[in-house]
């Protein structure tokens, strides 16, 4: 029986385990980055490990969350983190240098390689054939360590596409129209492979916005083949010698099989509040909007942009409408400064932002109040735009920007003839904003500044877990929810006790004062818990609270490996009707825990009583023996020191 791509990949970096579906597997990581949003306590935990040096072949560390200075805080952290690369052996990508994703795949990115990165998004480099995954930043603080990455072996979906792409649909409708086929939990515990006679028609801009965007199927990753196409893109960009063919074998065998005929698709969006809430623009017809954001690590290449210039070319902004652009690297706004693109862009009015995630993290422009906001993001999550009243679609930037000249939620189609846009056979490299580290980092300061505050750790589980529940929340709560993410809240991502105040408070205003008013406790939630990001904030705010247990109906992958790694224990109803026989302030105790969690490991139910209602709730754990002891060690970081002092 033949491998698919993933497999192949993960057969040549397995350390441990089967590759059998739902078996827990270990990895060697070639290369990791992270960004400043969750680099920080990525950083000061590797750190705590006692390393001197990371031991992968390459890390990254990005500077392209938080960028707007309004006061010390991002500016202390970007140092933290310049002086960190410099000391331990990672490039440090400086503010202005794009997005990490972007330039990953612009610069670093090898077909056939792992990456792992403290970013959901990680997997766009799938789009030149690496085997991209996100994680938490421990996660990733241990894979720099030169451990393991430990994952439960996906399934294989294979994605056909045939057929090409009409004028004026784009990529991004492409991967809006599998996240209506499979909705935000039908990738979860799986990889999405593409195949199919239009990956020849399919550039690797194009493929990594398709990749981008797997996150929000909950899929552990996405990858494309690598082929003629990543050849050609990576010879253009200096890099021919790093290509790697990367095909599956012809009797590969997958779980599940989808077929997409681009021909038929026409252009999508995603409606308020979530990424598969997909309908044609055609269908949701031309709403009046306020403000369109173009940019973001889905859609901001050099290709996506120059799109956006020949049509905004010779045009003007509606009256009504607010138009930002995000180029996504240096790169691509000094080439499109080269080529005229820019100058185009300015004279139609738009504003062009520096390059950055800018506001798809939120991090400035937010709408006015009860605004309809157009972005070529990959999330529409309720409040994620820093408006808690805004309506945002999600769409692809020919959308974008023919809505921006119309005023309403506009079918490019109705424009005539398509630009039509090729990548060019050269770009332009200048890779003076990535900083080497030193040769010798021994006698390098890392130098903190006084917002960064030392993070919480866990202790060991010993007798019994008790303590009240602190809040019930429904289906999908987004990371967003658990841990929001904004311009006046993300300069705080060093500061977990300042983070911890505002931890699900768009859930519940009075969490965080409860949480501590009860000395901690129970978490209660409904499917797809921790959905999004992969802020490791999401599960150290709630430590910080003291929030020992997570019971929900399911959970998201990366979030779910976050409460591992930190010690807080995530349980799944049996019954998920069981839901509803806890409510807020019931009395809860796993009697003799640590025996439990040993037995969750080998698939026996733990029980969870209900004091109040006098009730047993039955509970499960996908965990592993190395999960559970990482549980009763207090977490990953606790159980990574005592097994060092072991050896």
């Amino acid at each position: 029986m033949g491998l698919t791509m993933s497999q192949k990949i993960i057969s040549r970096h397995l350390l441990s385990g089967e590759m059998t579906a739902g078996c827990e597997i270990a990895i060697r990581i070639d290369q990791t980055l992270t960004q400043d949003s969750t680099g920080t306590m990525a950083y000061l935990q590797f750190e705590a490990i006692g390393l001197p040096r990371v031991k992968t072949e390459l890390s990254v560390a990005y500077i392209d969350h938080n960028t707007l200075q309004t006061g010390f805080e991002n500016a202390d952290d970007h140092r933290y983190i310049q002086t960190v690369a410099k000391k331990y052996g990672i490039l440090f990508s400086k503010p202005g240098n794009g997005v990490c994703h972007q330039v990953h795949i612009e610069r670093f990115g090898v077909p056939g390689k792992t990456l792992l990165g403290s970013d959901s998004h990680t997997p766009t480099c799938g789009g030149i054939g690496m085997l991209a995954i996100g994680a938490g930043g421990l996660d990733v603080a241990v894979a720099m360590g030169g451990g393991p990455y430990y994952l439960t072996m996906p399934r294989m979906v294979k994605i056909e596409l045939s057929g090409r792409l009409q004028p004026w649909v784009s990529a991004k409708d492409i991967i809006l129209e599998v996240l209506r086929r499979l909705t935000v939990k039908g990738g979860v515990g799986k990889i999405i492979e593409y195949a199919g006679d239009a990956l020849a028609h399919l550039t690797v801009p194009e493929r990594a916005t398709i990749t981008n965007m797997g996150a929000e199927l909950g899929a552990t990753t996405s990858i494309f083949p690598s082929d003629d196409v990543t050849r050609a893109f990576l010879s253009a960009q200096g890099r021919e010698e790093d290509f790697q063919p990367l095909e599956p074998d012809a009797d590969a065998v997958y779980d599940e099989y989808w077929h997409i005929d681009l021909a038929e698709l026409e252009p999508l969006a995603a409606r308020p509040h979530s990424p598969d809430n997909v309908a044609t623009v055609r269908r949701i017809g031309p709403i009046a909007i306020d403000q369109v954001a173009i940019g973001s690590c889905t859609n901001s290449s050099l290709m996506d942009m120059l799109k956006v210039a020949a049509i905004l070319k010779g045009r003007s902004v509606h009256p009504d409408v607010s138009l930002v652009i995000a180029p996504g690297s240096r790169q691509v706004l000094n080439m499109l400064a080269d080529r005229g693109a820019l100058s185009d862009m300015i004279a139609a009015g738009a504003r062009i932002l520096e390059s950055a995630c800018g506001p798809c993290i939120g991090m400035g422009q937010a709408p006015r109040t009860n605004a309809v906001s157009l972005r070529t993001n990959n999330r529409n999550f309720y409040g994620r735009s820093g408006t808690a009243s805004a309506s945002v679609y999600l769409v692809g930037p020919e959308v974008a920007a023919a809505s921006a000249l119309t005023g309403v939620l506009t079918d490019p189609r109705t424009l005539g003839p398509a630009p039509q846009i090729s990548l060019p056979s050269h770009f332009s490299v200048n890779d003076n904003l990535i900083i080497p580290p030193a040769e010798n980092g021994s006698s390098v300061e890392v130098i903190r500044g006084p917002n960064i505050k030392p993070f919480p750790v866990n202790q060991a589980i010993a007798g019994d877990i008790a303590g009240k529940v602190l809040i019930t929340v429904g289906d999908d709560i987004t990371t967003d929810h658990i841990m929001p993410s904004n311009a006046k809240l993300l300069p705080y991502r060093s500061n977990v006790p300042y983070l911890a105040d505002h931890c699900l408070t768009p859930c519940d205003p009075e969490f965080p004062a409860r949480a501590k008013a009860e000395g901690g406790g129970f978490i209660v939630a409904g499917a797809n818990y921790g959905q999004g990001s992969s802020r490791e904030h999401a599960a150290l705010a709630p430590l910080q609270l003291g929030v020992r247990a997570v019971l929900a109906k399911s959970f998201a992958r990366i979030h779910m490996a976050n409460l591992i790694n930190n010690g807080i224990l995530p349980l799944q109803f049996k019954n998920p009707a069981d839901y509803d026989h806890l409510g807020l302030l019931d009395e809860l105790i796993i009697e003799n825990a640590e025996a439990q969690i040993r037995d969750l490991a080998s698939g026996q139910p733990l029980a969870v009583l209900n004091r109040t209602r006098s009730i047993s709730i039955a509970c499960s754990s996908d965990l592993s023996d190395r999960q559970a002891r990482i549980l009763l060690a207090g977490g990953l970081l606790n159980d990574t020191r005592a097994r060092e002092q072991t050896d």
